[in-house]
């Protein structure tokens, strides 16, 4: 079983455009949740949500390319170009047929899938644009970025609601720790603001009308924010002999399912996933000194992952721990959310610091951990988890640990 490494991060979401600019943004906990202007929202109770601000697709995508691709396969591509730079890797040869490519989303091409029935039911269209399929499968993004680099191994979307990208990436890491690959270039997408989804969204009635305050007394809601992440994992003994950068060590996989109800979440199956992270990296709870938490913003959302916590780790650990929600700061991403998670914790472990919990107001009785409200921390983090909990009870947990050689 290989030892599996991050060596490239990359980010293009509504709290930077680049890594950089995210984890600045991310650790001060600066929350970039605000009014949308990409979509009109005069027919929308919910106004607010965290969008990419000043992007122009054709200032990076030659026309041909524009035709074939949704939003959500545009912000992937941006991400992966800038994780595969970081990490200094190419796909020649035989290294792009053992190089993997695993890319969540919760939803696909939703932009494209607007249009569409904007076309047809509104203004009386017969027909809808020739490219419709291709830009909104699911697994266009993963497609694109494997033409984008040359990528020959085995490619494919993962698509399990919030937990998409954190299941893309443990899969992908499965791979490498088998050694079915060396590397693998993996994260999750979405661009999930279209009037549709929010549509959607709003019906549900678990939307936040003035922040996301995850863990905070008088919270209203989740914020939903588009985005995209993706990380290159590699075997350990690959990223030391070509000279590598490691962030940190990928240590640990878990899932579970709840089994219970499509929508409100179990602490039993959030604990489970917890747990069998920690024992696939073989890590005992007291190792672990971070959560990176789900924490969309709910009310029933954050009192269960609280409870879940407790369960898995023990309530002498949990009591000691430092919890963070990012979604604080750059909203929820539905299936790219856990990639972006993964990068804040990787950039945590690497730099000492806890993120805060943004825009917190008061304690919640029900949620009575430590949630680092709103400034960062400095603290050695040895391990970490970060959380994904899905939409059907589908659970997801990532645990890593810093590498020191």
């Amino acid at each position: 079983m290989n030892r599996v490494v991050i060596t490239g991060l990359g980010v293009f979401s509504a709290a930077g455009k680049a890594v950089p600019a995210f984890w600045e943004t991310v650790r001060e906990g600066r929350s970039v949740i605000g009014p949308l202007t990409i979509i009109d929202t005069s027919d929308l109770h919910i106004k607010i949500g965290a969008e990419i601000k000043d992007f122009e697709p054709k200032d990076h995508f030659l026309p041909k390319q524009l035709a074939l691709l949704d939003r959500f396969s545009q912000l992937a591509v941006m991400a992966s170009r800038e994780a595969i730079e970081d990490a200094g890797v190419t796909f020649e040869g035989e290294d792009g047929e053992r190089t993997a490519c695993l890319i969540g989303s919760g939803v696909g091409g939703q932009q494209t899938l607007d249009e569409s029935y904007y076309r047809i039911y509104a203004q009386g269209r017969k027909g809808v644009h020739p490219f419709t399929i291709p830009r909104l499968m699911l697994n266009a993004a993963c497609s694109h970025v494997c033409m984008e680099h040359g990528i020959k191994g085995p490619a494919f979307a993962v698509a399990s609601a919030c937990s998409s990208s954190t299941h893309a990436i443990g899969q992908a890491y499965h791979m490498v720790r088998s050694g079915m690959v060396h590397t693998a270039v993996t994260g999750g997408t979405e661009a999930c603001i279209a009037l549709g989804t929010m549509k959607g969204w709003e019906a549900i009635r678990v939307m936040a009308t003035d922040t996301c305050r995850p863990f905070s007394k008088g919270r209203t809601g989740m914020t939903l924010g588009e985005g995209a992440a993706v990380v290159v994992l590699e075997t350990l003994e690959r990223a030391k002999a070509r000279g590598a950068r490691i962030y940190a060590e990928l240590c640990g996989f878990g899932m579970s399912s709840d089994a219970m109800d499509i929508t409100l979440p179990d602490a039993n199956g959030a604990a489970r996933a917890m747990t069998g992270a920690l024992k696939d990296a073989r890590l005992n709870a007291e190792d672990i000194d971070y959560v990176n938490a789900h924490g969309t913003g709910t009310a029933a959302n954050d009192v269960t992952e609280t409870r879940a916590l407790r369960m898995a780790l023990g309530n002498g650990v949990a009591e000691k721990l430092a919890v963070s929600s990012s979604k604080s700061v750059f909203g929820h991403a539905l299936g790219g959310a856990g990639a972006l998670e993964l990068v804040v914790t990787a950039l945590a472990i690497r730099d000492s610091v806890v993120p805060p919990t943004a825009n917190f107001t008061e304690r919640d009785p029900a949620c009575d951990l430590d949630y680092v409200p709103n400034q960062p921390r400095e603290r050695k983090i040895r391990a970490a988890i970060s959380n994904s909990f899905a939409f059907g009870g589908l659970n997801a947990v990532l645990a890593v640990r810093r590498f020191d050689g």
